[in-house]
């Protein structure tokens, strides 16, 4: 394969899933800004490797670039800055207009999540993978990525009803209500 064959079917590869790319990152990193910044390390980091990665390897070798990206990321700025999606005090919105998107009440509290409940619960949930796929895609097994996603769901269902919103949406409700014991997966 010629360098410019490779270019053009990295570059193909890329416009193609770019959306759910960014959609993970931002799943995983809670940040518009910051999911860019993690998506353009993956590739970067990919395409050195381009040649190597298996066809039907490749979106799953990214998501894994990703939330490694992010967890070096995590690691390295510890404790540095907090980074929020709205001003603090925040607490005069209507609740009648919070209620139009339950994404916007599930997403703070995802952010709040440990990277590691976080990561189980957008790969299993946004990217509707089985729990061998997520703990493949982790590098962890499956045990403990039921563990993680029961601990997850727990603390996201305690601090939904805290907030005392209702989600509206059926795969919010699904998420946040679900009983551990009662998942398909």
């Amino acid at each position: 394969m010629t360098e410019a064959e490779r270019q053009a079917e990295f570059t193909s590869f890329v416009q193609t899933h770019w959306t759910q790319l960014m959609t993970i990152a931002v799943a995983v990193s809670g940040s518009r800004h910051e999911a860019e910044d993690l998506v353009q390390t993956a590739l970067t980091n990919t395409y050195g490797r381009w040649p190597k990665i298996r066809e039907g390897e490749a979106l799953a070798y990214l998501r894994r670039s990703i939330t490694n990206a992010h967890i070096s990321r995590w690691r390295r700025h510890r404790g540095g800055e907090l980074i929020l999606a709205e001003p603090p005090d925040a607490g005069a919105v209507d609740r009648a207009a919070s209620a139009v998107d339950d994404r916007r009440t599930l997403v703070p509290l995802l952010r709040e999540l440990p990277h590691r409940q976080r990561s189980v619960l957008v790969l299993r949930y946004l990217c509707d993978l089985t729990d061998d796929d997520v703990a493949a895609t982790l590098g962890t097994s499956t045990g403990t990525v039921r563990s993680q996603a029961a601990r997850g769901l727990a603390t996201l269902r305690r601090r939904h009803t805290r907030s005392g919103a209702q989600p509206d949406d059926e795969s919010t409700q699904e998420l946040v209500l679900s009983h551990p014991e009662g998942n398909p997966r």
